[in-house]
């Protein structure tokens, strides 16, 4: 029997790799028999980095960068075996849990610390880099980023625009000149889960703003101000389309890539699976357990298990998916595929209790079924 267990992180209570080695500890003592591989997941938000460094056994390599209220902040990418491919997450530099609740300010916050991790990244020669959208504090368009890597925006009267993304209503002008030489050298592909637009009532400031602290006043001004920028942007990239599909990721950072960094998006479990090498784990495998801190009706739009379903099915590996906490219209993934969906938690518990008791819990729930598995192969 060989299973894979490649599960996404547990948020604020494991990362992926930690969820994985508790399910693998668990599958093991139900199963002593069976070879049990971990491939730790994620769908490029944060927890990208350390995802990818627990199944590939890369390089973390650390940095201080601003975070973004422009504090200094520790903040990792990882280098892949390879050599040639590093992975770069918004969260790490520009995440939202970087800043207290009450210091939240969509309008101030900006996305320069993430491109300060992109140049150093740039600098150490890779040939692709995948940057992981997701968990940004961030509305700015990716105006921060594109500053780091030398791209000059512009007032009327020649001066740098103020950083944040109200900083976006005084841009006038875009200077590439001076932006980093291997932007044109690299294969730069930015991972989403989210399929939003730049502006509009799908937009950035509009979905996105209030989490990050900005009040209907705030969403209006800054949904204006990315306006700008994308108008100005269209001056000098005339195929820069704030309309596309994931456009409005990370506070409109999936706009900068492809507009003005030369980049392009895809669908971030994809990306990450394509990094970790998920498909060749599931070919010949015998059954896939993934997973996630909540399972429900949405984790069919893009998140992680259900992307390596998708891998499974394509080798006729069965899944089993486990969780947290199971939310309404969980029964939909049966109907895509999993075989059966799990709860952790024995019973009836708080949040903060099934937050502690994660990693136990998820060991026996893989002892009991290991052990339920594995009688009914030999039947």
């Amino acid at each position: 029997m060989r299973v894979v267990i490649a599960p996404d992180s547990f948020k604020e209570s494991l990362d992926s790799p930690a969820v994985a080695a508790a399910l693998a500890q668990g599958w093991r003592e139900g199963d002593p028999s069976a070879t049990v591989v971990e491939v730790p997941m994620a769908d490029g938000g944060e927890g990208t980095v350390e995802a990818v460094l627990g199944a590939t056994g890369g390089t973390r390599r650390a940095l201080e960068v601003p975070d973004p209220l422009g504090r200094p902040v520790a903040a990792t990418y990882a280098l892949l075996p390879d050599g040639r491919t590093a992975v770069v997450e918004v969260a790490a530099a520009t995440g939202l849990a970087l800043v207290e609740p009450g210091l939240r300010d969509a309008g101030r916050a900006s996305s320069y610390g993430t491109g300060v991790l992109l140049a150093r990244a740039l600098d150490d020669g890779v040939s692709s880099v995948v940057l992981g959208l997701g968990g940004s504090a961030s509305t700015d368009g990716g105006a921060g980023l594109c500053q780091a890597l030398g791209i000059r925006l512009l007032d009327d009267r020649g001066e740098t625009i103020p950083p944040g993304g109200d900083g976006l209503a005084e841009l006038a002008t875009v200077d590439l000149s001076g932006a980093h030489p291997r932007l044109r050298e690299v294969d730069l592909v930015a991972a989403c889960d989210v399929d939003n637009p730049l502006c509009g009532t799908r937009g950035a400031a509009a979905v996105f703003g209030p989490q990050k602290g900005a009040d209907p006043a705030d969403v209006g001004r800054l949904d204006d101000a990315l306006r700008r920028l994308a108008d100005v942007v269209q001056r000098h990239a005339r195929d820069a389309d704030p309309e596309i599909a994931g456009a409005g990721a990370a506070g409109g950072i999936g706009f900068a890539v492809v507009a003005l960094l030369g980049g392009r998006l895809a669908t971030g479990v994809d990306l990450v699976a394509q990094a970790v090498g998920l498909e060749d784990h599931v070919r010949g495998a015998d059954l896939v357990v993934t997973g996630e801190g909540r399972l429900d009706g949405q984790s069919l739009s893009g998140k992680t298990p259900v992307g390596v379903l998708r891998v499974a099915q394509r080798h006729g590996v069965p899944t089993i998916a486990v969780a947290g906490q199971l939310g309404p219209d969980v029964e939909r993934l049966v109907d895509a595929g999993v075989t059966a969906v799990f709860a952790a938690a024995p019973g009836p518990v708080t949040l903060e209790q099934a937050m502690a008791d994660a990693p136990q819990d998820l060991r026996r729930l893989a002892r009991q079924l290991a052990a339920t598995w594995a009688t009914a192969s030999r039947s």
